[in-house]
């Protein structure tokens, strides 16, 4: 699961709203970053695992916020992960956590991706298609790469 959704279910659930998570900001971006920090240091390195944002994710958050990249850049060179999938958007929508615009999604995005290929990744665009099919190239791509 997204660890960001995570965050703010788990603050709603407190009886908080969107705004007062929101109000924030830096609070907020350093929150999700542990939660994230804490998920991938459970993980081992000797099982596939699929994660909806990668640590270097952050950077494009840290950096729409105006935070110190230096905080977490030594993370995103330890971490490193074997394959890094983009999953090119679908039109973007609106719901009760994610509320930012369609031009907002896009900074992310291309963010996300460009560091990415600074970190020293080949990022693969994963194209729009139905979850199956994305399954489908996500696996031959990972296949093709000998991580069966």
């Amino acid at each position: 699961p997204e660890v960001g959704r995570q965050y703010f279910e788990r603050e709603l659930a407190k009886g908080l709203t969107i705004e007062k998570i929101r109000e924030d900001r830096v609070t907020l971006t350093r929150q999700i970053y542990s939660m994230m920090v804490k998920v991938e240091s459970g993980l081992r390195a000797t099982e596939v695992t699929f994660l909806d944002r990668g640590l270097p994710d952050s950077l494009a958050f840290y950096r729409f916020d105006g935070m110190n990249l230096s905080e977490i850049l030594p993370d995103c060179f330890q971490h490193r992960y074997a394959s890094v999938f983009m999953l090119n958007r679908f039109p973007y929508q609106q719901d009760g956590v994610r509320s930012a615009d369609d031009e907002t999604a896009a900074y992310f995005e291309s963010w996300i991706y460009r560091d990415y290929s600074a970190l020293g990744y080949k990022v693969v665009r994963v194209p729009v298609l139905p979850p199956d099919e994305r399954l489908a190239f996500v696996l031959e791509m990972l296949s093709d790469e000998g991580l069966k």
